[in-house]
């Protein structure tokens, strides 16, 4: 009893540090878990990784290993209210890259804010309450363990860690030959691996990916996208060159989702405008957007270039130094003037470099504006749009002009300044600010696009109007699919909602209608080559008035189209049209690695800079 209560006293601190992070990381574990990964199957690889930390402790003397430990139990901690806070609203992992890039975050301090939960800081609660306790207890101790005696256990704490850590990454990498490697589903890594083996993988892969740019270009390699790039191309039999000289107005609207198009509340339209220029316009209503961490960013990199965002991060920060064969250059080679609008800071997502990059002719951003209304981050929609309305006139046609709104940004709490637009009994929640706040800047644009129709505008210029990226988060979906009164919570459902609307304005109204082709934000710039009779070549997208494929890829390596769903997260395939799962065949397992394929190819055109040597 004595040895018992001996060694009980000697590591304290470690018997608790095993269970307490082991807990703590089986907790959060239940955050990621769909029906489809339980939670048990992470304990065997998240003991693992605990145990091989406290190994290493074992380097060091008593008070030294207890000091070193609390430290890293704060660490983790902190990683899984990060992990927490992130996943809320991006549905992923955050990753080094995204740190990285963190301090994108300051100003955008209110979302982040707003998706904080107390609970989440109970995280916390050991750390400041019991392990001081602990550490007091083991460090008045008078006696220190044997260097001997220490390196002992290190060595077979070590050993039964790894040895049993490498059967859970070997699994796995048999089930998913490259998901290791490419970091594509860093949610579906963590839920089979636990949140200590996922960050240490995204550590080394990142480093790994420095390293590998580094490496000279794959001849081989570039014949092998410059094979599919080729078998890629549309046939571009319809409205070829219909809209050859005119302007194109590209208006990307933050957070516009499809469900608000056409629906009501309390009798109101949600958005009157916008339901009024659809019927006036090509509207496509199975248009999917396709962001990943860069958000915002993400929409404008897709739509400017056909490439995928990165698996990590934003393009926008990782590889500012590359070239492209962006719109904007595409478009001024073809006599076009060319700019970009935005009325908030020109550094934010480094748009003030990118925009260089992709050969705009001027940025419009803060400093030429007038900052005289200001909602929620920034300087309000109307004032954006009557303000580049005179800077829109003042361009040399043809043009190409695209605009970015900022009001209807996440969390939609600038309620006071959105107007008077009734949305009853789901005021103050979520799903209510919204609403009121997409009414609001679907205000904006309805006068925004008459006045454009009223001057002439429009006989000249073709709109083409998106929303950027989702709405509401997945963790408020319950409020989202009450108000569209969905009896069916399914992940197909969830998935169908992922819509963004589409429209595309000609003049003259030559062509309009509701075209149910597939397709997302990557389908823009191939369309509008198509239209315009422009170079289109090295691009992963499609012309969506001649679709070769109605699949649309995720960055996840989840895929859509009008039969199947596939959900990377969970590795289930579903019928879009039933909503029940089926079994994988070998066409839906062959489709699932052309969609790895291809983002494959985009990755290594971006970490090695390549675009320019495709087609040499």
């Amino acid at each position: 009893m004595n040895r018992v209560n001996l060694f009980l006293l000697n590591f304290l601190d470690v018997i608790f540090f095993i269970i307490c992070v082991t807990f703590k990381i089986l907790v959060y574990g239940r955050h990621l878990e769909t029906g489809y990964i339980k939670t048990e199957s992470l304990f065997i690889p998240t003991i693992a990784s605990v145990i091989i930390i406290v190994s290493i402790s074992f380097i060091f003397k008593t008070k030294v290993r207890s000091k070193m430990l609390y430290i890293l139990n704060i660490i983790i901690s902190s990683f899984i209210v990060s992990d927490l806070i992130y996943f809320r609203y991006f549905k992923d992992i955050i990753s080094l890259p995204v740190l990285i890039s963190g301090f994108q975050l300051g100003a955008v301090k209110s979302s982040v804010a707003d998706l904080m939960n107390f609970k989440d800081f109970l995280y916390f609660f050991d750390v400041i309450f019991i392990v001081p306790f602990i550490n007091k207890c083991v460090r008045s101790r008078k006696t220190d363990i044997s260097i001997s005696y220490r390196i002992s256990v290190l060595v077979v704490l070590l050993f039964l860690g790894v040895l049993t850590d490498f059967k859970s990454f070997y699994n796995l990498s048999k089930e998913q030959p490259r998901l290791l490697s490419t970091m594509y589903n860093k949610v579906y890594i963590t839920r089979k691996l636990g949140i200590l083996n996922y960050h240490c993988l995204d550590i080394y892969n990142s480093i790994s990916a420095n390293i590998t740019k580094l490496a000279p270009i794959s001849k081989e390699k570039v014949d092998t996208i410059d094979d599919f790039m080729d078998k890629n191309k549309s046939d571009n039999k319809n409205l070829k060159g219909s809209v050859k000289g005119k302007n194109l107005i590209m208006i990307q609207v933050e957070a516009l989702q499809e469900f608000v198009i056409n629906a009501s509340i309390n009798g109101q339209e949600i958005t009157p405008n916008l339901n009024r220029w659809v019927k006036r316009s090509e509207y496509f209503d199975n248009f999917y957007y396709q962001v990943a961490a860069g958000g915002t960013s993400d929409a404008e990199f897709m739509t400017n270039n056909s490439m995928y965002p990165a698996p990590a991060g934003a393009v926008y920060f990782l590889y500012s130094g590359n070239k492209f064969q962006a719109m904007p250059e595409n478009f001024k080679n073809n006599g076009y003037s060319t700019a970009a609008f935005h009325g908030f800071r020109e550094n934010f997502w480094n748009r003030d470099i990118m925009y260089k990059r992709f050969g705009f002719d001027d940025f419009y951003g803060e400093k030429s504006y007038r900052q005289d209304e200001s909602i929620g981050l920034g300087l309000s929609d109307k004032s954006f749009l009557n303000q580049s309305l005179v800077k829109l006139n003042n361009m040399k046609s043809p043009y190409y002009a695209f605009l970015i709104t900022l009001t209807s940004h996440f969390p939609y709490d600038a309620v006071d300044k959105y107007g008077n637009f009734d949305v009853g009994n789901l005021k103050g929640s979520l799903i209510g600010n919204y609403l009121q706040a997409i009414h609001y800047t679907d205000e904006q644009l309805g006068m925004f696009l008459d006045k454009l129709d009223e001057n002439g505008t429009l006989k000249n210029s073709v709109v083409m109007l998106y929303g950027d990226h989702y709405a509401i988060p997945k963790d408020k979906e319950q409020q989202l699919f009450k108000f569209l009164n969905m009896s069916s919570t399914s992940d197909v459902n969830w998935e169908k909602l992922q819509k963004v609307p589409l429209l595309i304005h000609f003049p003259d109204e030559s062509v309009k209608g509701v075209n149910n082709t597939y397709g997302g934000e990557m389908d823009i710039y191939l369309t509008v080559c198509n239209l315009f009779d422009l170079p289109g070549k090295d691009m992963f997208g499609k012309d969506l008035f001649n679709p070769n494929s109605q699949r649309i890829i995720f960055r996840n390596g989840s895929f859509i189209d009008k039969n199947y769903y596939y959900s990377s997260q969970d590795d289930v395939y579903y019928n879009v049209k039933t909503g029940k799962r089926i079994p994988e065949n070998s066409s839906l397992k062959k489709d699932e690695e052309d969609v790895l394929n291809q983002l494959g190819y985009s990755d290594y055109i971006l970490k090695h800079d390549a675009i320019d040597k495709l087609d040499k």
